[in-house]
């Protein structure tokens, strides 16, 4: 069930002090795309600071449930009946994470689902920072007709052999990420790392699942599924200003990874009387972010339109005492 291979890497050389020291390259596969999927396949390939293979491993893992969209990654209950749970493999994925930067295609995707099952588990993921290829591709311009790992792996002549097999996911992500490290270190180009912040609090409640025709986009951009809000009753008073309470009716939006389930916070700001907005405009009372300098879509129109920001804990705070909205 678990494989383990170590291959020699090359002597280290000189590289930019800013990049990181190591990388862990990861896949998994899941039951579905929504909060309560669980994983039922994982590979790391760990990489040097130079992007050479250190070594790698993987692991089936029984979800404890149906194995989701068979079809596309070919796990079957029977196979996945003798396969260890995930707090059995718990350390020896720690293991392969400790100490690196996690890497993977759709990033947020892969944290977040590892992120759960450490929390199921009583666990807490030894990750601190995260890199998607998606966006480093980005960031360097290639010349990609789409974002699939396909395209990427097609650009840099990495041949795939099992497409949603994460064992080989991993490998050509591996393949793939090694000439953008080493385009991105030539260029001098910033490595677009962002913060991960392991679930402290956060809720198995299900979600509809997809139909059967709404798997083709497994690797979608977001593993969190939209939600249909209700309408905040309260008119909009304006920004938040430092120093004083939130207002019923303000405008709040979050960027980046929380302590608390993302889904948990905009239930609370609802409660509160406040309009969780899902992106931002000039309209917006406050940016609610762990990582102000993240360079997230949401955090650069902050700053040009001026939007107030805090983070989770000030934010947590502030919803103790929200004033109530002004009548008539």
């Amino acid at each position: 069930m678990l494989e383990d291979q170590t291959t020699a890497a090359s002597s280290p050389t000189a590289w930019p002090a800013a990049y990181p020291q190591g990388y862990a390259v990861v896949d998994v596969e899941t039951t579905g795309l929504a909060r309560d999927d669980r994983i039922i396949s994982a590979a790391v390939y760990r990489l040097d600071a130079r992007g050479e293979v250190e070594d790698h491993w993987y692991t089936l893992v029984n979800p404890e449930r149906d194995p989701g969209p068979v079809w596309i990654h070919g796990l079957t209950s029977e196979t996945l009946e003798g396969a260890p749970l995930f707090q059995d493999i718990a350390d020896e994925f720690s293991a392969r994470l400790d100490g690196r930067v996690l890497v993977a295609h759709n990033a947020v995707f892969d944290w977040q689902m590892i992120a759960r099952e450490y929390a199921r588990a009583g666990r807490v993921a030894p990750v601190s920072q995260r890199l998607c290829t998606i966006v480093l591709s980005k960031e360097l311009g290639l010349p990609l007709p789409n974002h699939k790992l396909e395209s990427l792996a097609a650009h840099f002549g990495v041949v795939q052999q099992r497409a949603h097999h994460a064992l080989d996911d991993a490998r050509v992500l591996a393949e793939a990420f090694r000439p953008s490290l080493r385009a991105a270190a030539a260029r001098s180009v910033r490595l677009p790392l962002h913060e991960c912040r392991p679930l402290t609090e956060w809720s198995d409640r299900a979600v509809p699942r997809q139909s059967s025709s709404g798997y083709g986009g497994y690797r979608a951009t977001s593993w969190r599924p939209a939600r249909k809000r209700p309408a905040c009753p309260y008119p909009n008073p304006g920004r938040y200003e430092d120093g004083k309470p939130l207002k019923q009716g303000m405008r709040i939006a979050f960027s980046g990874d929380t302590s608390t389930e993302r889904d948990l916070l905009e239930d609370r700001a609802i409660e509160a009387g406040l309009h969780v907005a899902t992106s931002i405009s000039r309209l917006t009372s406050l940016l609610v972010t762990n990582d102000p300098d993240s360079g997230t879509s949401k955090v650069v129109k902050a700053r040009q339109f001026g939007t107030p920001v805090v983070d989770e804990a000030a934010f947590g705070q502030l919803l103790r005492d929200v004033e109530p909205a002004s009548e008539g």
